[in-house]
């Protein structure tokens, strides 16, 4: 822990919460600003605690402050300010000095961005605006549990049930309900695990597939889970209006006719149930309440109904009781009509088991989201299946298939010419079962549960309260998921329903939205139409759920943490599977279409990119592959043909060299490694703020999309930096093996020993075994003194106080930060441009291991460098060149480059221009040993105090090399004037006999006066190219 000075200070028993003390580490004017661990004190400037509290507790005073829930959030309260735990710096680094270094504000106004207020001088704590009115929140039984079971006992129940269990009969529709409830059983426990891993926020199953899968998938599930709850309104909304109809019907009363009175009755329901709906989530609660006695009531009705003996009106229409022999024969699946098989029936029952996800969408409004989603949804789902089954066997066990409902078809015993087992209970049903036009039955008639029961009003409640509270709550659902998904940003013009309204943030235009959709689907008016659309978009989102809990299980990242410990990553597996091949099996073309629309908009995403960071399951598995994958690369050698130039490119900031950046990003971008590195040149504490803000230039590189990763290091001088990078840099096999460099323009103006440490950096990477690419543009690389000039230096921070702050994001304690103000800004560079058909010229003088020549190579595969003519320029003599270049295009053959322009240069030797020779000896004159140093050990004894100076014995050693770059340079001012890259062989000079002056003489030489941007490119001398297949 930190220690403190002894000098103390104490805050109020009222915001100390009395467990610590704060030493005065800071001035008094400076106190109110920095917060460890207690409210912000205002304009009192001073710090009032208990001071014994804190040295009871560990012995002494300290600045660290103990652990705290503020510390953790993300979210604040409006009108509270969060505490904050000392940064590092604060505790290991930083010490109050009255003239010096100021820490970093542990409280800043800006933290209230999201909803609370800088505190302002003498109002003592209290906020400029009073918070807002406490939000209504929800426990697991009315929030979830209710919420769950009504929506799951929706019109399927009441009015399909019946229908289906005379279909499949009752064995088979056990197996469909007991498969619904295995498939939302699994998703349930996945939706658990997931809500319990972190807390939850308003958005439902968007807010937890796209924060555990990303927004890619996130995105894409929560807009169709959004409009299949917006049609699941109008299917449950269709229901009570055929019940209504229904109702009319009995009493002879149609409003237009059939299909029209079912229009008119849903679009007057959907319109009253948008009006509860705006009223607020509190009486949406109450209503869902009522609903819920509602049912309950009617279910006892329907359970005693079935044991009350049948009358003879009832018997007429197929109802006998409890009767063995109905069982039975309604346990075996009796098949009929267009939707006469399992999945048929299947695919109309399964959205009945659908709203298990009712409370996970109003998950903002839960008062406690990680308790209330599973205890609440796992037991709904075990509520709503005992009911389902218990019904589907007692409605079997009852009624008849078919019955005709008229009071005049019994028959005395025995019965002749009647067929069937209603002959066995004194009716004769067989002339309307044989001709399939039979009134009533579980197969003709929908309302059987109405007459089974004791008191068919009931039913007709329980009918209504079962729809209306499924439409009601699928009403809240689909705005409560569009909303959290308008305001994360991923789709355009979206963004309009994001907007809140009330203490509860209510979506009302959300709503207005999932009102539309929802009458557009009631105008179908067919309940057997409208169930199967949403059936297939209901399970994508349960297959999403079910594979997010399998996907952020099996990446095993440590922020995988539910506490909900009863669920397997194996059966969300099997369930997701599950999921998606029911949906096959339902309607494949409409799973053609649930799964096409959510890869186009999972790829619309992935396009678009949005700069959010989620911590999702996808993150984690990438570092496992991306773990597994360069572990697995040290198992296996180094092979010719796998290798790839991997590049360490000293940048400096990525911004300062965009030229650079680029070129090489071209030609290693999906296909090897590119590392910017930035040597910072200073004291190691003074320059630690530099090295933190390595996110900047990330970003910048991401802006660029450049995919190149940013490595910065303080050292005190670049060649020793420039070392450590090359030993430090890479990761197993994906380890630099090429240093690109920029060539140093100002070296004849620059301190001699910074051109000599730029020469030992050229030859450091030899002796680590790297290549070198070294760039040279006419207009030289560094852009950083260009993009200052655009910002007045006389500007202050403090003079745009209030402004925009644009120019202030640039300073560093009131001093302009180039670094700050080149990565918000992206400067095109002639790398970014198409090429168009200029020519790219390879002088491949010297045989390096064939890096000159896989370079430009790799450079042409990139679409900007496609149509570029490759020309090869090699050194050969007059009277051999026909042979020589045969000989060439042959090599290069082997090697499958496609380069076929090879040109012989059989006048490299002849001697230079008089006046480039004088200009060559021009440049090494300020570098010469004067002539009164003759004596060897007098001149050895100066080298070593300045080892760029160059003995007469060196130059004349050297005077054919240094021709040989003068008149180098004047083949390429002839040659390739207007090529769109010149690539040279780089010479090399030893490091005993070629001072560093002489050596930037003849690289300066060989690359001046050039239009067209020049790369001398030097291998380690062991083969990058191969001929052979093995």
């Amino acid at each position: 822990m930190a220690d403190l000075p002894s000098h103390e200070v104490t805050v109020d028993a009222q915001f100390g919460n009395s467990r610590f003390t704060i030493n005065r580490l800071m001035g008094t004017e400076d106190s109110s600003r920095y917060r460890f661990g207690t409210p912000e004190l205002g304009a009192a400037d001073t710090w009032d605690t208990n001071s014994s509290s804190q040295t009871n507790t560990f012995g002494y005073n300290t600045l660290d402050a103990v652990p705290q829930y503020d510390h953790y959030a993300n979210t604040m309260v409006k009108g509270v300010n969060r505490c904050h735990r000392p940064s590092l710096a604060q505790l290991h680094t930083f010490i109050y000095e009255p003239d010096g270094f100021q820490p970093p504000k542990m409280y800043d106004a800006a933290d209230d961005a999201e909803g609370g207020e800088a505190v302002k001088e003498g109002e003592e704590g209290e906020s400029a605006d009073k918070p807002p009115g406490e939000p209504v929140r929800f426990g697991w039984v009315k929030g979830v549990m209710i919420r769950c079971m009504l929506n799951i006992w929706g019109v399927i129940l009441y009015l399909r049930l019946p229908w289906i269990t005379g279909q499949a009969g009752i064995g088979l529709t056990w197996v469909i309900v007991l498969l619904s409830s295995s498939i939302t059983g699994i998703t349930g426990l996945s939706t658990s695990a997931i809500a319990t891993n972190g807390k939850v926020k308003g958005g439902g199953t968007y807010f937890l597939i796209s924060r555990s899968l990303g927004p890619e998938l996130g995105g894409s599930i929560g807009l169709i889970f959004a409009f299949a709850n917006a049609v699941a309104v109008a299917m449950h909304t269709v229901g009570f209006a055929e019940t209504v109809r229904d109702l009319l019907r009995e009493y002879d009363s149609t409003i237009v006719d059939p299909t029209n009175d079912i229009r008119i009755i849903g679009v007057i329901t959907v319109t009253i149930l948008l009006g509860i709906s705006l009223a607020g989530m509190e009486w949406e609660a109450k209503a869902q309440v009522l609903f819920f006695f509602v049912i309950m009531i009617s279910f006892v009705n329907y359970i005693v109904g079935t044991i009350i003996p049948a009358t003879p009106e009832k018997q007429s229409k197929g109802f006998f009781s409890y009767q063995a022999g109905i069982f039975s024969e309604n346990f075996v699946p009796d098949w009929r009509g267009p939707d006469g098989s399992f999945f048929g029936m299947f695919s109309i029952f399964f959205p009945s088991a659908t709203g298990i996800l009712a409370g996970a969408n109003i998950s903002g409004d839960l008062r406690d989201p990680a308790v209330a989603i599973p205890r609440g949804t796992m037991l709904a789902i075990f509520w709503t299946t005992i009911s389902y089954l218990v019904i589907s066997a007692t409605i079997g066990s009852c009624v008849l298939r078919d019955a005709s409902g008229n009071i005049n078809d019994t028959i005395e015993m025995p019965p002749i010419g009647c067929e069937g087992l209603d002959c066995s209970y004194g009716w004769n049903f067989t002339e309307c079962a044989k001709n399939h036009n039979c009134q009533h039955g579980l197969l003709n008639y929908y309302q059987t549960m109405s007459m089974v029961s004791g008191f068919a009003p009931l039913i007709t409640a329980g009918i209504f309260g079962a729809t209306l509270s499924s439409a009601l709550a699928c009403l809240v659902s689909a705005p409560k998921v569009f909303q959290c998904l308008c305001k994360d940003n991923l789709y355009p013009l979206i963004g309009f329903f994001g907007k809140g309204y009330g203490k509860n943030d209510e979506p009302i235009r959300g709503y207005m939205l999932t009102y539309v959709i929802a009458v557009g689907f009631i105008l179908i008016a067919e309940l057997n139409t409208i169930a199967p659309i949403i059936s297939n978009f209901f399970l994508c989102s349960y297959a999403l759920i079910n594979f997010s809990c399998f996907h952020a299980s099996i990446t095993n990242s440590p922020g995988w943490r539910p506490s909900f410990k009863y669920y397997s990553k194996w059966a969300s597996l099997l369930g997701a599977i599950i999921s998606v091949v029911i949906m096959f099996l339902l309607t494949w073309w409409a799973a053609l279409i649930a799964i096409g629309i959510v890869i186009f908009l999972l790829g619309y995403v992935l396009y678009t990119r949005p700069a959010i960071n989620w911590g999702s399951s996808v993150q984690a598995s990438s570092y496992n592959r991306a773990l597994s994958c360069s572990v697995g690369l040290n198992e296996v050698d180094d092979h010719i043909k796998n290798y790839r130039p991997q590049c360490l490119v000293l940048t400096g900031a990525p911004g300062f060299r965009p030229a650079m950046v680029d070129l090489v990003g071209t030609f290693t971008k999906n296909l090897s490694l590119m590392a910017c590195g930035n040597v910072i040149i200073g004291p190691r504490k003074q320059k630690m703020p530099e090295v933190s803000r390595a996110d900047r230039h990330v970003k910048w590189l991401n802006k660029r999309k450049s995919k190149s990763f940013y490595t910065g290091i303080v050292a005190d001088d670049l060649r020793s930096g420039v070392q450590i990078l090359m030993q430090a840099s890479g990761l197993g096999r994906m380890k630099p093996n090429v240093l690109v460099m920029g060539f140093k323009n100002n070296w004849k103006s620059d301190n001699p020993s910074n051109v000599e440490n730029y020469i030992g950096i050229i030859h450091d990477a030899f002796d680590f075994n790297y290549g070198i690419c070294l760039l040279r543009m006419k207009e030289g690389l560094d852009i950083s003194r260009t993009m200052q000039a655009h910002v007045n230096p006389g500007f202050e921070a403090g003079d745009d106080s209030h402004g925009n702050g644009s120019v202030a994001a640039y300073t560093v304690n009131g001093t302009l930060d180039p670094e700050a103000l080149v990565a918000e800004q992206q400067t095109t560079t002639v790398f970014q441009s198409q090429q168009g058909k200029k020519t790219i010229d390879i002088y491949w003088l010297f045989d390096d291991g064939g890096l000159t020549l896989l370079i430009p190579y790799l450079l042409t595969r990139k679409k900007r460098w496609r149509n570029c003519k490759v020309r090869v320029f090699v050194a050969g003599q007059l009277n051999r060149m026909d042979e020589e270049r045969k000989a060439f295009i042959a090599l290069l053959s082997k090697f499958r480059l496609g380069f076929n322009d090879v040109q012989v240069l059989p006048d490299i030797n002849q001697r230079p221009q008089p006046e480039n020779v004088k200009r060559f000896e021009d440049l090494l004159s300020p570098y010469k040993l004067s002539d009164d140093f003759k004596d060897e050990t007098k001149i050895n004894e100066l080298k070593k105090d300045f080892p760029w100076k160059i003995s007469a014995e060196e130059i004349q050693k050297n005077m054919p090399k240094s021709l040989r770059q003068v008149r180098l340079n004047e083949i390429l001012l002839d040659y390739s004037r207007d090529a769109a890259l010149i690539v040279m062989t780089m010479p090399i000079g030893r490091r005993s006999e070629c001072p560093s002056s002489l050596y930037m003489a003849w690289l300066e030489t060989l690359s001046q006066n050039l239009r067209p941007p020049v790369m001398l490119i030097r291998g380690n001398q062991e083969s990058v190219l191969t001929f052979y297949c093995q």
